[in-house]
């Protein structure tokens, strides 16, 4: 089975940190290492399938992944 493989470079961290910044600032109820986790993997998975992954494309992208995993919690139980 074959692995992605990661190179961290100076730029891409910052990109992904700034990335996540705005991104948890708007997903307050996710974890901080949650949102910086999707932003790696939406970067990877661009970059893998061959897609420029400027910053504003990792962050749309990124987005409606967090919004689908909010948006998939279960609502909250209410007492009897």
């Amino acid at each position: 089975m074959h692995g992605l493989a990661t190179r961290s470079t100076g730029g891409a961290t910052s990109l992904h940190e700034s990335v996540s910044a705005r991104l948890s600032a708007e997903f307050l109820t996710i974890p901080g290492a949650t949102v910086a986790r999707y932003v790696m993997d939406v970067s990877a998975c661009a970059r893998h399938l061959g897609v420029r992954a400027t910053p504003d494309v990792i962050e749309r992208i990124a987005r409606e992944h967090l919004l689908a995993l909010v948006n998939s919690a279960p609502p909250p139980r209410t007492p009897r």
